[in-house]
């Protein structure tokens, strides 16, 4: 028992590490398996397309499905898989979409100007000025995080289309960048809450067959859309953050101040 705990140490590290600033997406091995073949993914933490393994486990999990034409599975994986997903894939052609939302997760900003560069990184202009204005500790501050990622995967051809899942923030594809008409131009619905996000900033990490990572900003417009131009043989990362207050801070000395909620949604592109 003391030898089975200790090996499981590092994955529950890792899961649990303050990484603010730090993608989690969802990376499957292949992105296109066969009709009755079988889809693989790991969940992923890191920069720039590139990151830790993390196992699966039921307590940091708040949600975890799959869904495919229309149909949806709750997924339980044993406590400390790796892969996250392994499951038989449809025996029909299907748009296969893998969610994921982690249990609330907390980091300590020791110095001031780190959240700065999050809050310029992620876009958000008023954060400092709403954070000075509320009287909060500017070192020392507490912020809550979720993670709320989206997979697309294509089993035989691939065809289907994704819709709202309810997760709390996600992307909706509006593309299917598997579909034989596909143009190239990747569109995208941001949602918080069920409700559009307009003018929200979406990130997007680009990987070339030869592992070069490049990184472009873009916005939705007023209906929360956005039409990205994507490329054949790549693999994408599309994210986006909510900074909100943190409703339940009683204590701005020990409470978390801040919540972010990261969607992210991983494709590629035949």
């Amino acid at each position: 028992m003391f030898l089975s705990r200790l090996l499981l140490l590092p994955f529950l590290i890792a899961f649990a590490a303050p990484v603010a600033s730090h993608e989690f997406w969802i990376e499957p091995d292949q992105y296109q398996v066969p009709i009755g073949g079988t889809l693989q993914a790991d969940f992923k933490n890191g920069q720039n397309f590139r990151g830790t393994t993390l196992a699966f486990f039921d307590r940091r999990s708040e949600t975890y499905a799959l869904i495919t034409n229309g149909n949806r599975s709750e997924l339980m994986p044993r406590a400390g898989d790796r892969p996250a997903l392994r499951v038989p894939a449809p025996d029909r052609d299907a748009l296969a979409v893998v969610i994921h939302e982690t249990a609330p997760s907390t980091l300590t900003y020791k110095e001031w100007a780190k959240f700065l560069k999050f809050a310029a990184h992620k876009d958000f202009q008023t954060a400092a000025s709403d954070h000075s204005a509320a009287g909060w500790p500017m070192e020392g501050f507490k912020e809550r995080y979720t993670r709320h990622a989206k997979s697309l995967m294509a089993v035989g051809s691939g065809a289907g289309a994704d819709a709202s899942t309810g997760m709390q923030t996600e992307f909706v594809a509006l593309s299917n960048p598997y579909a034989a008409d596909f143009d190239g131009q990747m569109r995208v619905r941001v949602l918080y809450q069920g409700a559009v996000r307009p003018d929200a900033q979406v990130e997007v990490f680009d990987r070339a067959r030869a592992g070069d990572v490049t990184v472009t900003l873009h916005r939705t417009d007023a209906q929360g859309e956005v039409a990205i131009p994507v490329v054949s043989g790549h693999s994408y990362i599309f994210d986006a953050v909510v900074l909100r207050p943190a409703a339940d801070m009683a204590d701005p000395g020990k409470d978390p101040v801040w919540e972010t909620l990261w969607a992210a949604l991983t494709f590629a592109v035949p």
